[in-house]
Formats: C-alpha cells, structure tokens, sequence
C-alpha cells in the first residue's frame, strides 16, 4: 500500500471538513432552484429531490471513506481504481480531474462570482473579475500549506455564517408564499415523473465534492478518522443547509419568478432583504464562492502531482517547493481554468464533465466490493457504514443518471465528448514511460 511521501500531515479534521463543505456549497445551491421549479411546483417534492441527492451523496462519502482509510495516498480516484483494477483506469480517472473535473467547476464558480460582483458594482466587467478571483486564489495557495488552511478555513466558515444569515432573515419574513411542506395526493406522481428525474441532476451537481478531502489522504492527520469525520459530517451539514436555503427561497419568493432563471438567490434576496439587501447578498455569495474556488484549485493539483510522481512523461507535475505544494500542477491547472474562462459557458462546462465523473464516482464506489473481495485480509481502519446497502444506493442512482445523460439529447454530445477527452487520456498513459509507482499496492 503506497503512501504518501512528499506532503507532511498537516492539514487538522477541522481544515479537511471545511474543505468537503466548500467543494460543495458553491453555484449549485444559488442557481438550481429555477430550472426544477416549473415541473416540480410543491414544496414537498423540491424538499425530497433534495433529500434524495444528499443521501446519495452521503452514501458515495460512505463508501469512499473506507477506501481512502485502507489506501491512504493522495489522488482520489485515480489512486483508488488504478489500485483496486488497473493504473490505467485510475490514469483515465486522474486525466479527467486533472484536465476539467477541478478546472470545470473553478471556472463555473469564477463565472458567477463575476456575474454577481458586477451586479453589486455595476459597470465592471464580469469576465476580469472571473479571471481576478482565480489568480488571487492561485498566488495565496502558491505560498504554504498553513497560509492555505488559514485562508480555507477562514473562507469557509465566513460562507456558513453568511448562508446561516440568510436563512435566518428567511423564516423571519412575514409576507409569504402560499407553499406547503407537506405531501400531497400528486407528490407521488411528481416524484416519479421525468422532471424529477431531470433535476435530480441539478442536485447532484450541487452536491458535487462531497468526496473531497480523499483527495489529500497523504497530507492529513489520521487519514483513518478524519477522512470519514469530514466527509460525513461535511456531508450531512450541507444537506441541512441546502433543504433550509430551498425552503426559505420557496417561503418568500413567488414561483412565477424563479423559473427558468439562474440567478434564484438575487431574486429571492430582494423579498428578504429588499432591493439594497440583495446587492449586499450577492455580495456574501461572491465571498463565498472565493471559498469554493480556493477549495478546487487546491485539491485538483494534488491529483496531479500524483500523476507526476508514476508517469515519466508527466513528472514535471510532481515538483514541489519547500512548503510540499505542488507548484507546477497548480500553475498548470490555473492556465487551464483560464483558458475555459475565455471558451466556456457555465450549462457547456457542466454537461462537459458531468458523465465522466458520475461514470469514475461509480466505479470508485463499486471498488468498496471488489476489494473486499480480493484483499479480504487488506487493514480496514474505517469500514463503510450500512454496508452494503449504502454503496448499492448510490451505485443504482450513479447508474440511472449515467444512461439519463446518453439518453437526453441536451447532454448525449457533451457525454460523448467527455468519453473522447477520457480516450485521449488512455492514449497518453500507454505512450508514457512508468515510474516504479505506477502501480501502488
């Protein structure tokens, strides 16, 4: 079993819990309530589509958790499914991550971070302020370990304090919308209709990162403990503020506004706080997407790096400075972010990434069976709660979602283009030169 050697266990279960919490709270949350609306009008079903994507996500943390305990090295998926089938199927796992699977969202959150800030001063220019926020947030991770947990942690925090505020504000408005959390006789049929099923995929994307901190085992304190601490404790902390956030943007804000539009949490900031109070909200939200951009770029270049440390033709990835940062990858993940700040929009990045991920999410979590399976005698710190049903629930979710995304014709050519930039990734791995690690067991 490999470990890793070139980053020092430095980062706290507090640091690493934050930085699950702020891979996923980010645009997902303040934008996806306006494209589920129009087919799911009750407040009964929002609250079950969102119930249903946290418990998949926690079932997914679950599962992940003991991998990360029995495997500790850095990588995620790419360390995990090179180890538990092949180095070239964790490779195509890493390729993904390291090309767009972090630098997609960055992007993503860097585009509503400028959209927003420009709401709040007008007559700034949206795309300047993306490409802003990623440098700043490049240059702080660029220093050290410490000024970065500092910076995440502060960050983080800041942004559940500001989402507690909305919340609050919310449940205290007096002027309400005629919604009921209660089920109704046609919450049955709603939730077993195809728009549920469309916008479960919203939810699942906001949801997304609920996995992060298996991605910086070799840097963590007690990988065995705090890994599952932080994904599920991470986890099920941002189930309760996304059902509460839904709730309160449904209790104050007509339904015929909402629908079809992204900016929901504008919308809805100015019944709770009035006119002046949404440009302060948007403004919170841009203090928190910093978070979940600084969150991003600093866990995808530590897959990277770990690709470096087993791939001759990629080891320049694998330079670290004296801090243990990985420099090079983070440079080169920041060019690539920039590069989709300037090619990409938000709905192409997200349908982009989104089958390649689900589909290495799915295979990662199917690895909790198969290396039981052949390492039954394999040490086990932390083994997965409600094995195992908890992995089949999320497996049988990941599986309808994956054959949802080919069948939809909206997501088939970005699906496809992402099983492309994965073939690419195959190419690559079988023209390299291995290192002795390609393979850590």
């Amino acid at each position: 079993m490999g470990s890793d050697s070139t980053g020092s266990h430095t980062i706290s279960p507090l640091t690493a819990t934050c930085i699950v919490v702020a891979n996923m709270v980010g645009t997902g949350i303040f934008t996806s309530l306006g494209f589920q609306v129009a087919g799911l009008p009750t407040g009964f079903a929002i609250m079950a589509i969102w119930i249903a994507g946290g418990i998949c996500a926690l079932c997914g943390a679950l599962s992940y958790a003991e991998l990360g305990a029995a495997l500790p090295r850095s990588g995620g998926e790419y360390h995990f499914l090179g180890v538990v089938y092949h180095p070239a199927v964790g490779f195509l796992a890493g390729w993904i991550s390291a090309t767009v699977g972090f630098a997609a969202p960055v992007a993503i959150a860097a585009i509503a971070f400028g959209t927003y800030f420009a709401e709040v001063v007008p007559g700034l220019n949206p795309l300047v302020l993306s490409l802003a926020v990623v440098t700043i947030c490049t240059v702080v991770l660029l220093r050290d370990l410490q000024l970065g947990s500092v910076f995440q942690n502060g960050s983080t925090i800041l942004k559940i304090a500001l989402i507690l505020i909305i919340i609050a504000a919310g449940f205290l408005v007096k002027s309400t919308q005629p919604v009921s959390f209660l089920p109704t006789k046609t919450d049955g049929a709603l939730i077993l209709s195809a728009p549920f099923a469309v916008s479960l995929y919203w939810v699942m994307y906001a949801y997304s990162g609920w996995n992060a901190s298996t991605y910086i085992v070799g840097e963590l304190r007690n990988p065995s403990r705090t890994i599952p601490l932080s994904v599920g404790l991470g986890t099920v902390l941002v189930m309760a503020l996304y059902l509460a956030m839904n709730a309160v943007f449904l209790r104050t804000t007509p339904v015929a506004e909402m629908v079809g539009q992204q900016q929901v949490a504008v919308i809805a900031g100015v019944h709770i706080f009035g006119p002046t109070g949404a440009k302060v909200m948007a403004l919170f939200i841009c203090l928190g997407l910093v978070s979940t951009v600084s969150a991003m770029m600093w866990i995808g270049p530590r897959i990277t790096a770990a690709m470096g440390e087993d791939l001759g033709i990629l080891n320049w990835l694998a330079r670290r400075n004296d801090h243990g940062v990985p420099v090079s990858a983070i440079l080169t993940q920041y060019a690539i972010v920039v590069v989709m700040l300037l090619t990409a929009t938000f709905q192409s990045a997200v349908n982009y990434v989104q089958f390649s991920l689900t589909l290495c999410s799915a295979l990662t979590v199917f690895g909790v069976f198969v290396l039981r399976w052949r390492q039954p005698d394999l040490p086990r710190p932390y083994r997965t709660w409600g094995y195992p049903v908890t992995p089949l629930i999320f497996l049988g979710i990941s599986i309808w979602m994956l054959e949802h995304l080919l069948a939809d014709s909206s997501t088939r050519g970005p699906s496809i283009w992402g099983l492309i930039t994965m073939a690419l990734g195959l190419i690559v791995y079988f023209l390299s030169p291995k290192t002795a690690r390609a393979r850590p067991s």
